[in-house]
């Protein structure tokens, strides 16, 4: 029994840490949503901000330890892990690359008819 006490209290302490990690992430993203640093917001890399880039990224750290935590993937075989984690990578990075390249387009025909707020 006192194993299994154990084994409860160091599931309970990882769960405080992941829970730790993604609120400090979420925080930072408010953060940056809010305030919207102008070296960050007005500099381009690859066609949008250094910004959104960094939502990006915080975003996908996050669906990193919410899958891997809490959906038990570290308890997975290899394969299954590189198979979903690697996928879902490769969508997101290709999502992401057309939401850009649409955004892009749709900013340069709008571009001289509307007047943008930013």
């Amino acid at each position: 029994m006192g194993a299994h006490a154990q084994e409860h209290k160091s599931h309970k302490k990882l769960i405080w840490k992941v829970f730790g990690i993604l609120s400090i992430i979420t925080i930072v993203e408010v953060v940056l949503g809010i305030v919207k640093p102008e070296a960050l917001f007005y500099t381009k890399i690859a066609g949008t901000s250094i910004l959104n880039i960094i939502f990006l990224v915080l975003t996908l750290v996050k669906a990193y330890y919410i899958t891997w935590f809490f959906m038990h993937m570290a308890d997975e075989t290899k394969s299954l892990r590189r198979s979903v984690v690697w996928t879902a990578v490769f969508l997101i990075i290709y999502l992401a690359t057309l939401l850009l390249i649409e955004a892009s387009y749709v900013n340069d025909v709008l571009g001289p008819l509307v007047k943008w707020n930013y």
